[in-house]
């Protein structure tokens, strides 16, 4: 995207999201969104990468769903600054704390992928000789403590759970979006 694009992108997140806690929320999302791809970018294990790409789908079919929330208290309670719009009874505070638990557990997703990616690495899934994971030629017979029988380094947690954990925490962050939602639809007649 070149200048101009990003200048009308932003723009136009100014003028839906506002300046303030919606757009803040929106982008947190969107960061910890950006960097569990990124990482995704970099798994060369096959088990993992068919996994983590499916999830990768459904975690980027929430940003739009996130997006819509953050737009529409924009449009009910616009927000400028740090401080979260008065409400009546307080909903637009849940639905902040809804928005914030998804971009944590969207950050926590993309950590729990590049535990994942090291766990996979170190199981000596296909590779070289010396390659991580894989022993050496000239390596002892006998166990090194700490290791497997082929010399591996023992780690307690396989590429199977690794997907297990993932697949966990990106269904933990659907949950908080649709908490979000649903705290909008109740509060739909409500401005403030």
């Amino acid at each position: 995207m070149g200048f101009f694009g990003e200048y009308r992108a932003t723009r136009r997140d100014e003028r839906e999201l506002g300046e303030g806690v919606w757009r803040r929320a929106h982008d947190r999302f969107k960061r910890g969104l950006d960097r569990y791809h990124q990482i995704l970018e970099s798994v060369r294990d096959p088990e993992l990468r068919a996994a983590a790409v499916p999830l990768a789908n459904e975690l980027a079919d929430l940003l739009p769903r996130v997006r819509a929330v953050c737009m529409e208290a924009h449009g009910r309670a616009p927000s400028q600054t740090q401080d979260i719009p008065h409400s009546t009874s307080g909903y637009l505070s849940d639905v902040h704390r809804q928005l914030s638990r998804a971009g944590n557990a969207m950050a926590q997703t993309a950590e729990a992928l590049t535990m994942a990616r090291f766990t996979a690495q170190g199981t000596g899934h296909a590779g070289p000789a010396g390659a991580p994971g894989t022993p050496a030629r000239n390596s002892p017979t006998r166990p090194v403590a700490g290791a497997d029988a082929a010399g591996a380094p023992e780690h307690p947690e396989s590429s199977s759970a690794g997907v297990g954990s993932i697949r966990r925490r990106s269904a933990v962050v659907a949950e908080y979006v649709a908490a979000a939602e649903e705290l909008m639809a109740s509060h739909a007649s409500s401005r403030f």
